[in-house]
């Protein structure tokens, strides 16, 4: 499960964007993300995977 902060990184907001909606500083948010992704790309591919539906399920 994704963390609001990853949410909206993978939704295409800034970290300033992120940080206003989350009460937070912008570094604050760039160093939690840094931490687990070190590049935006792969938590949005994390979060591509995630959305892909599984197969099979839509064959009923």
């Amino acid at each position: 499960m994704l963390t609001p902060q990853e949410l909206l990184v993978a939704d295409g907001l800034s970290s300033k964007e992120i940080a206003a909606r989350l009460f937070l500083s912008p570094r604050t948010v760039e160093y939690h993300l840094y931490r687990i992704y070190p590049t935006r790309t792969e938590l949005t591919s994390l979060v591509v995977l995630q959305k892909a539906p599984v197969a099979g399920q839509d064959m009923l």
